[in-house]
């Protein structure tokens, strides 16, 4: 079974911009793209399968269909049809809002979904780019609140500046906003429950500003401060290089300018892939191979046993699994 690829969802936001369409090489007529939903079994938002014999098939559908022999066995005993991953690419013209997300306990309590852990990559980054991730000093949900109604929130919470390449792990209930010139790369739980906290005083479509979720999150938020909210990695060529391993998904970087063999024989999972740079294509054990350029998305099925990843000359893919 080959790899399957997707027509990208793309979202238009108000802090969207122009780069996704022309990194992914597409052409639109939009300059306010703010996600390409690479990947979504989201109720609604869907994933459609762009060629070949299943084309026009929706992820969930697709999953019926080949089941554990698509996602995997287990994957598919714990899931069902709903797809465990959502994949995007961001790209932030403007500031996204403060935000955060609910574990998973409160989240299905609330809201009957599930919570949302996810981490980002950073593919580019324009000069004087950062993002906000974590507490930089202890609060209790009270001074939370009082900061939040005085306009000082941003200023309890830590500021980085960005370069292509950096690396952000993001559990569940930690306080966090992309910030205008940065181009990520997202890996997250399938969910759309987000607690908007702070919005800049901005307002939507409509003219009204955007509803926010003060109370809500004050219960979610997880107020511990640590010391350093970024992920650290030693980069590589030509090796898996791991990222982040959590109990949602397992991530790993490749840089290669020579082929690559990844054995896959002891992974019960489907496998995401992600081109960030470069072209090539990935090849399975059956001798199926499927191109791949900068800006498009792969889903390798559970059953493939091994992946030969061939760079033309270049090719720097993100991996994800179960």
């Amino acid at each position: 079974m080959r790899a399957f690829k997707f027509t990208p969802l793309l979202k238009s936001m108000i802090w969207g911009g122009n780069r996704i369409a022309s990194y992914k090489g597409i052409a639109v007529d939009r300059s306010d793209i703010g996600e390409s939903w690479e990947l979504s079994g989201v109720k609604g938002d869907e994933s459609v399968v762009a060629e070949g014999e299943y084309a026009g098939m929706t992820l969930p559908e697709l999953i019926g269909q080949l089941k554990g022999e698509l996602v995997g066995h287990a994957v598919y005993e714990r899931h069902g049809t709903e797809f465990p991953l959502l994949v995007k690419f961001i790209d932030a013209r403007q500031d996204l809002s403060i935000q955060v997300h609910p574990n998973d306990v409160l989240a299905r309590m609330r809201h009957g979904k599930n919570g949302k852990t996810e981490m980002w990559y950073v593919v580019a980054a324009d000069r004087g780019a950062h993002l906000k991730s974590g507490f930089s000093e202890q609060l209790t949900p009270a001074e939370y609140e009082r900061k939040v109604a005085d306009h000082t929130l941003t200023d309890a919470l830590c500021d980085y500046s960005v370069a292509a390449g950096d690396l952000f792990f993001l559990p569940a209930g930690r306080v966090h906003a992309i910030c205008a010139g940065t181009f990520v790369a997202e890996i997250q739980q399938t969910s759309d429950v987000t607690y908007r906290i702070y919005d800049y005083g901005r307002t939507g479509a409509d003219g009204k500003p955007r509803e926010l979720h003060t109370e809500l999150a004050k219960d979610a938020i997880d107020y511990t401060v640590l010391p350093d909210y970024r992920s650290h990695y030693v980069a590589a060529k030509n090796r898996e290089v791991p990222l982040v391993s959590c109990p949602y998904f397992v991530t790993s970087l490749y840089d290669l300018d020579r082929a690559f063999v990844r054995d896959l024989s002891e992974l019960d999972s489907f496998l995401i892939v992600m081109c960030l740079e470069g072209s090539g294509a990935l090849c399975d054990d059956e001798g199926n191979e499927m191109p791949i350029r900068q800006g498009e998305t792969l889903l390798v099925p559970a059953s493939a046993r091994l992946l030969r990843l061939l760079p033309d000359e270049h090719l720097k893919l993100l991996t994800g699994h179960l």
